[in-house]
């Protein structure tokens, strides 16, 4: 599990350069490459598998499971023999009960109507069919891969309200970052709440990377600390850990974008990426939460955890239709192995049934 980071060896550079190894967070059917200094880092075609791999496949059935009560309430709604107006009017209710929003549904709803008249299908089966592939199309924007190493150190600023699992969701990524070879350097810049900078400590020991923290330091200033750290020393990632915040926290919404502004000064093209993590059992609130933080920082992708033994996975297709940040990981539960990088398709036939 956790084959998201995949360690690319760059073609030998001229005499003169010096080598650069790129890390990058790949899906299996997208692929990329990016010039590095003189050095240019070719893509790498995955071919799309005829059949999901073993490891990847023991994922989506954990998928499955963890999203069972939003399929459950969903794929009800397809048990009948015909197609009719109560059942349009069932998967409505079963949609917007799963969070996925007005505008995503009516979309969904509309599309699908569309597609039967067209197609002229009069079983439910075949509908349900119609409407994983319309889903899928809906989520297909936010499957992209997080790329590391176009710049070095590439800058990660992590946010996100206290209790979405922010932290933890960067003591796992640090941990397959090192796993796969890059060097990672952590900055404690969430100064407000006072078990912050021990608990990330704890990763970063576990890990056995290096940390940058001030006890009781400006949050601002320990970020730019950590970048120039980072550039001196050489380090492939930094990941900046920012206080947990409510959107209706104005300042402390300021304060994230001052240490925005302040990593810009330490290094000009950074931050490279503006994580927002959101709670995916908080539904329609995680979609208020995405609106603000991208309206304050411009988000550059989403982490989405706890999709465990949830009834509100939909709100995925809200963002999707609203907002369509990427989903570069999602989070099934607390253990290492439960946060994996987000496929529409996968994700469409678990919330389905």
């Amino acid at each position: 599990m956790f084959s998201f980071f995949k360690k690319k060896t760059p073609p030998p550079p001229p005499p003169a350069a010096p080598s650069t190894s790129t890390v990058v967070a790949t899906l299996p059917t997208l692929s990329g490459g990016s010039m590095i200094g003189s050095a240019l880092v070719t893509p790498i075609d995955i071919p799309v598998p005829s059949a999901t791999p073993p490891e990847r496949q023991k994922w989506v059935d954990k998928l499955k499971a963890s999203l069972g009560k939003t399929a459950g309430s969903i794929s009800a709604v397809f048990g009948g023999s015909v197609i009719d107006e109560t059942l349009y009017e069932n998967l409505e209710d079963a949609l917007l009960m799963s969070d996925a929003g007005v505008p995503a549904t009516q979309y969904l709803l509309t599309e699908l109507r569309r597609k039967v008249k067209d197609s002229g299908v009069t079983h439910p089966v075949a509908l349900k069919n119609i409407l994983v592939a319309l889903l899928t199309d809906l989520l297909q924007p936010l499957q992209k891969q997080l790329m590391i190493g176009e710049h070095k150190p590439t800058v990660i600023m992590v946010t996100g309200v206290n209790g979405a699992g922010k932290t933890t969701s960067i003591g796992k990524l640090t941990k397959h970052l090192a796993d796969h070879g890059a060097s990672v350097l952590l900055a404690a810049a969430d100064t407000f709440r006072a078990a912050a900078r021990e608990q990330l400590s704890v990763w970063a020991d576990r890990n056995l990377v290096e940390i940058i923290s001030q006890e009781g330091g400006d949050p601002a200033a320990v970020s730019f600390d950590a970048v120039s750290a980072g550039k001196a020393r050489g380090k492939d990632v930094v990941l900046v850990d920012t206080a947990g915040r409510l959107p209706s926290q104005l300042h402390l919404m300021e304060e994230l974008k001052k240490i925005k502004r302040v990593i810009q000064k330490a290094d000009a093209t950074a931050p490279h990426e503006i994580l927002l993590v959101i709670d995916g059992n908080t539904g329609q609130n995680a979609l208020a939460q995405v609106r603000a933080f991208d309206d304050t920082l411009s988000l550059t992708g989403l982490i989405i955890t706890k999709l465990d033994g949830t009834a509100k996975g939909g709100v995925i297709a809200a963002i999707a239709r609203e907002r369509p940040i990427p989903v570069y990981f999602i989070g099934v539960g607390e253990k290492l192995e439960e946060l994996e990088t987000f496929n529409a398709r996968e994700f469409a036939q678990a919330l389905l049934g």
